[in-house]
């Protein structure tokens, strides 16, 4: 359990668009943070590999120059900056293990400036302009939960918030709150004719997870279009976030950048279990075959 007497924390999303030079984004990463925190944010999740431009709309090899290891550069400086403003931060990094072996992983720098602990992202896309499974190696860390003198959070990341194994396993471990550090946009092919059913769908996938855990839901999106016109991506932005009974308290645009400070309170994830108690009624004698890659009908 949290140290937090409290049944109340604050969290903060940020929200940015992407130049092409790593410096200059950690540089507004810092400044964004520093203003969270001075709105009283006490937990602040930046997006997904806040450092570049989404690389893996390409295949090169040459991006992988963009990688660093954990612990390293950034979360020395992102530690720094934590025990600074007594705060806790989720950075998304491009980690690299070892030669040849790369994670997209979220470190957690704890408000003391050191580090809690890291999530690595799980479930890998392979789509046209998420080209992923080029660039990161699945995690082999598991779901995981992170203890702050706020709360306790789980992390997931991205394509893992379209899975209810996901933040079931995470929210089982206690977690107060999940959040999704994101990169998601349109291709501009698409956007016309399916941008605002795809909006929705991401949205409303998220909400359910907080629906049927009981908790609350963060998610931290880019936004700013990327790469050239026609093969390029339109991140959508929308960072939101959603209570334990689903409900979006707070919600960026979709052109802004913007910071989100949204009060947390477990009051509310109790008052929400007592009358929807997913996790009394589960029958977990029944879910055996979850652990299947499909079961063809039997």
């Amino acid at each position: 359990m949290s140290a937090n007497p409290r049944n109340t924390f604050r969290i903060g999303l940020v929200q940015t668009a992407c130049s092409p030079e790593p410096a200059e984004n950690t540089e507004k990463a810092v400044a964004k943070v520093r203003e969270a925190a001075a709105r009283g944010a006490q937990i602040v999740c930046l997006q997904e590999l806040f450092r570049s431009q989404y690389f893996c709309r390409e295949e090169r090899a040459e991006l992988f120059d963009l990688a660093e290891s954990i612990p390293g550069q950034t979360t020395e400086l992102m530690g720094r900056l934590a025990k600074e403003l007594g705060v806790v931060i989720v950075a998304s990094l491009f980690e690299r293990r070892a030669a040849g072996l790369y994670h997209n992983t979220a470190a957690v720098l704890n408000a003391d400036g050191t580090l809690a602990g890291m999530y690595r992202k799980m479930h890998i896309p392979d789509d046209p302009l998420y080209y992923e499974k080029f660039y990161f190696t699945p995690g082999d860390l598991g779901y995981r939960n992170f203890d702050t003198p706020y709360g306790r959070i789980g992390v997931l990341v991205c394509w893992d918030q379209w899975y209810p194994e996901a933040a079931r396993l995470t929210a089982m471990q206690g977690a107060d709150v999940l959040f999704y550090p994101t990169a998601i946009g349109w291709h501009p092919s698409e956007k016309a004719e399916n941008g605002a059913a795809q909006l929705d769908a991401w949205r409303t996938a998220q909400r359910a997870h907080a629906i049927a855990n009981g908790v609350y839901v963060a998610a931290a999106n880019r936004i700013g279009f990327e790469g050239p016109a026609e093969e390029g991506l339109e991140f959508w932005g929308h960072s939101f976030v959603a209570d334990p009974f689903g409900v979006v308290v707070a919600e960026a645009g979709a052109e802004q950048e913007e910071i989100l400070v949204v009060e947390c309170d477990r009051g509310r994830m109790e008052e929400v279990r007592r009358s929807w108690p997913f996790f009394r009624d589960r029958r977990v004698d029944s879910f055996s075959g979850l652990t299947a890659r499909w079961t063809d009908g039997v």
